[in-house]
This record gives structure tokens, C-alpha cells and sequence, in this order.
């Protein structure tokens, strides 16, 4: 049913955009409706307006918080046209019809990034503008909403087309859109009060960015977030789904290590990884674990990338580099290559979010994200031999790299440098299996490594197959009723072990 638009109600918090709404709509001899600082604003563009107190016979009271909540104002944008019954209870209260209602919503969200007082936040939760949203799109069958300044181009293309007709089909959709800022702004007031409880999951996310694909072709792909809050994207093609994935398991891994350093991620788990005095040398380490693997990976570091280590981080191709910063020189070689991807990581603190989500059968699984690190006053020395102090350095630098590898996990580090990894495995024996024959592929020492596990031992397997490579110190939670058996399989080798009593199963 097609429907001419007569009289608008705007109450907006933002007035930017409007102008052209508010030209075209008394272009079309429009009545307006307003309240405080948008019927200021509109008078001042020379038009007419009548104040929602004139129509209420209330004045705005307690501060401006009750307003527009009044019969004769929600009363014209409920009733039903087609209803009798409405039609006489209007006419009788003496109820103006209201065919659009322009809101737009006070600014929770940015009051609360922005830090506002516990008051401010307060103030900030829009009664007034949602009940209007609701009311009008509950009766979109006669009433046209919108919600957000986000709508004022649909609307102002709308009223050029129509001259201020409006179908059903046009109301329905911008219903739905109001629906969607209103889901939006109570989930967003829901988790500020629930921001330590954790009590319930409420999750709206709007204009989620399409992506060329999923996890494959074959696949619909899309991100909801805000990308450029994290990083500045300064060369390269549109990042993928699997680009992002990678991208996540970057951050999160090199966010735990404060010294210099530089790893390599290939599907989420790091193939190559060490620390040392400068961005280059990080590198040249990094990659002599597997330079196989490196081909087409992620490289990120904690450090900014210098000319130098530009020069060597050229030489193989890769898909994506994160840095906080790059020098000029380092950028002109890195830019050579036009479809791979730098980034500048520009917000460490709100890169990570503190809880993660997985979609599973009909719902959802969530938890916290695990921060959980360990330092050497945490560790516990469980067998006779002791381990150095650079055994203890490369066993905390392990046990962070295992923390970000998928289970079941085992990592074999020397001289803080990933010598080789056993990602994903069904046995931990298999993991470290997998990690000595990479090693030796590679044709790097074993003797004097350290090696970490992700979960404890349920058998002394493990400990024995480590030692005859050469491994001469172990981290791992601890934990199995076997404990005592990997405990003097070390003891009868001369092997160090310590335990931590903390899981890092990654699935």
C-alpha cells in the first residue's frame, strides 16, 4: 500500500547529513515535528516546526529525559490507518498522524571507548529515540523509520524517486534496518553492564565486510569488525578469510614475547620463530626452521622493520608482514611485489579480544582467551638435574610458542629458536616424532634443545625418544598419574624437567 508522507517527527543526537533531508522533505510541503536542539536546527534553516511540547501539551522534563514519551506523540505513529477502532480514538484525543520518524540515537558506544564516567554512560542510553524506533517500525505498515544517520542517503534517494510516496516494501526494509540499530544498541548496553559477569552471550554486528571467499572458493566469506582499528593496511591485495585467520594467530602469538622477535605462520601455526638483537637476525633464524613451510606464509614481528631486514625478508615470497612500523627504505623494497600484503600494527590493546567464540551444532561454545603465561618463578623442577639458566630461558620461550600451537603440540626450541614443532597429531608421540624428523630434514641440531608439550605425558615415551635426540630439558603441565614414570625416564638420562600445572590444549 503506497503511502504519501505529511508530517515527520526528528529527534536526532547528530545533526550532520540532515540538511538535504530536511530541504527535500519541505520541498514536498512536509510538516515537522522536533524536539530541543533539532527544532533549533531546523529552524534555523528557515523552516517551520512544531515542537513536540505544543502537540504533548507537556513540557520536556527532568533534564530532557522524557520528551517524546507521550500518547499523542506515540499514539500518531501506532495507529493503525486501517483500524476503525484507531481511527476514532485519534480523532477523539485529537492525535496528529506521523507518517516518518527520523531518530538518531544518543552515542553510547563512542561515550564508552571514549571513557566516559560511569554518569556519562548513563546519560548516554537513549529511552526517548529507541521507544520511537520501535513504535515505528512495529507500524511500518503506515509509518516509515529511520534509525540512523547511516540511512539518511536511502531516504533522501527515496523522496527524490517518490516525491515522498512510499510503498510497503520500502517501509519493510527500512523496519529491518531500525531493528538492526536497535538490536544493535541494547546488545551493546547489555555487555557494558554485564562486562564483568560474563552472564549471557548478546552479539549484533552490522555491515559485515563480503570477503572474495571463505575458507575455500566454493565458500561465502565474510568479517564483522572493524580491521582498521587494529591495523593500517599499507600495500597490497584485499585480505582473505584464511589471511585474517592467519592474521589473528600472529598477533595472538607474538603478543606474548616482549624481546625482539620475529615469526613465521603458515595455517595458524608458527614454522619458523626466534629472538634475537635485531629484526634481520630474528628472521635468518626464523626461517632456517623451515624455510618449506615459510613459502606463502605470515611473517609478523614486535619490532620495526629497517632496510636491512627488508632486503632478506624479500628474497622469498610471502603472503602478509606485520610490523609496528616500517622505515622509508624498507617500504620501497617491500613494495615491489604488488599483491602482498603490509600491514602496520598500529593497537596492540584492542587487536585481541577477551573472549573467543566458535559457532558448534545449533549454538555456540565461548571462552576466555587464554592469557595464561608462565615465567621461571612458576616453574617446578621435578627431576634431580636442574636446567641452566639458558635451558630455562629456552624452556619459557617453548612453552609460549606451544601455548599457539594446535594440539596435540610439541615444540623443540634451542637458543630461543624454533627448531621444529609437531602441530595437530593425534598422539603426542606422533607430535614429537613429526617435530625430530623436521629437525633432522633440516639438518638442525638437536643436542642441548629444549622441548615443550602442550599437555602432560601420559607415558614416559616421550622423554625417552626426546633424550636420544639430544634434548636435554622438558617444560610440560604435569598433571598424568603417570607423572612419576617421565619423571625418572629424565632422572636415569640426566634430562631437566619442570612443570608448570597449566594446559595449553589449542584446538
Amino acid at each position: 500500500m503506497s503511502q504519501k508522507i505529511q508530517t515527520a517527527l526528528i529527534s536526532v543526537y547528530h545533526k550532520e547529513g540532515l540538511e538535504a533531508i530536511l530541504q527535500e522533505l519541505n520541498n514536498l510541503r512536509v510538516k515537522f515535528i522536533s524536539t530541543g536542539g533539532t527544532r533549533e536546527f531546523i529552524e534555523s534553516l528557515g523552516y517551520e516546526c512544531e515542537g513536540v511540547e505544543e502537540v504533548s501539551g507537556y513540557p520536556s522534563i527532568l533534564g530532557g529525559r522524557v520528551k517524546t514519551l507521550h500518547p499523542k506523540i506515540f499514539g500518531g505513529i501506532l495507529y493503525r490507518r486501517e483500524n476503525e477502532s484507531d481511527k476514532k480514538q485519534v480523532k477523539a484525543y485529537d492525535i496528529p498522524s506521523i507518517d516518518l520518524v527520523i531518530v538518531d540515537l544518543y552515542p553510547f558506544e563512542q561515550t564508552v571507548a571514549n571513557g566516559g564516567s560511569e554518569e556519562e554512560i548513563i546519560e548516554k542510553i537513549d529511552i526517548g529515540g529507541i521507544s520511537l524506533i520501535r513504535g515505528a517500525a512495529k507500524n511500518h505498515k503506515n509509518v516509515l523509520i529511520v534509525a540512523s544517520r547511516s540511512q539518511y542517503k536511502p531516504l533522501y534517494e527515496l523522496l527524490k524517486e517518490k516525491q515522498g510516496e512510499t510503498s510497503e516494501a520500502d517501509r519493510r526494509w527500512f523496519a529491518k534496518e531500525a531493528f538492526k540499530v536497535s538490536s544493535g544498541y541494547d546488545a551493546a548496553i547489555f555487555r557494558y553492564f554485564d562486562r564483568e559477569a560474563n552472564s549471557a552471550l548478546r552479539i549484533a554486528a552490522d555491515e559485515g565486510k563480503q570477503l572474495r571467499y571463505g575458507e575455500n572458493p566454493h565458500q561465502k566469506g565474510l568479517f564483522y569488525g572493524d580491521f582498521d582499528q587494529i591495523f593500517e593496511q599499507l600495500h597490497g591485495k584485499e585480505i582473505s578469510y584464511n589471511n585474517l585467520l592467519d592474521i589473528d594467530a600472529a598477533i595472538s602469538l607474538i603478543a606474548d614475547f616482549d624481546e625482539t622477535a620475529l615469526a613465521i605462520l603458515k595455517h595458524n601455526n608458527a614454522c619458523g620463530m626466534a629472538s634475537r638483537p635485531t629484526v634481520r637476525e630474528a628472521w635468518e633464524a626464523a626461517l632456517a626452521a623451515d624455510p618449506v613451510s615459510a613459502f606463502g606464509g605470515v611473517v609478523v614481528t614486535n619490532r620495526p622493520v629497517d632496510q636491512a631486514a627488508a632486503e632478506a625478508i624479500n628474497a622469498i615470497f610471502f603472503e602478509v608482514l606485520i610490523a609496528p612500523a616500517y622505515d622509508k627504505e624498507a617500504l620501497d623494497i617491500l613494495f615491489q611485489k604488488k599483491n602482498r600484503i603490509i600491514l602496520r600494527h598500529k593497537s596492540a590493546e584492542k587487536a585481541l579480544q577477551p573472549m573467543q567464540y566458535r559457532s558448534i551444532l545449533n549454538g555456540m561454545l565461548v571462552q576466555e582467551r587464554n592469557v595464561s603465561l608462565q615465567s621461571a618463578g612458576d616453574l617446578q623442577v621435578v627431576t634431580q638435574q636442574v636446567p641452566t639458566d639458558p635451558e630455562t630461558e629456552d624452556l619459557l620461550f617453548a612453552n609460549k610458542l606451544v601455548k599457539h600451537t594446535k594440539s596435540n603440540a610439541i615444540v623443540l626450541v634451542k637458543d630461543k629458536q624454533l627448531i621444529a614443532s609437531g602441530t595437530g597429531q593425534t598422539s603426542r608421540v606422533d607430535a614429537l616424532n613429526q617435530a625430530i624428523e623436521k629437525a633432522m630434514h633440516f639438518q638442525l641440531d638437536l643436542h642441548g634443545a629444549v622441548m615443550a608439550s602442550d599437555a602432560f605425558f601420559p607415558f614416559a615415551d616421550c622423554v625417552e625418544i626426546a633424550h636420544k635426540a639430544g634434548i636435554t630439558a622438558v617444560i610440560q603441565p604435569g598433571g598424568s598419574i603417570r607423572d612419576e614414570e617421565s619423571v625418572q625416564a629424565c632422572n636415569r638420562n640426566g634430562v631437566a624437567m619442570v612443570t608448570t600445572g597449566v594446559r595449553h590444549f589449542k584446538h
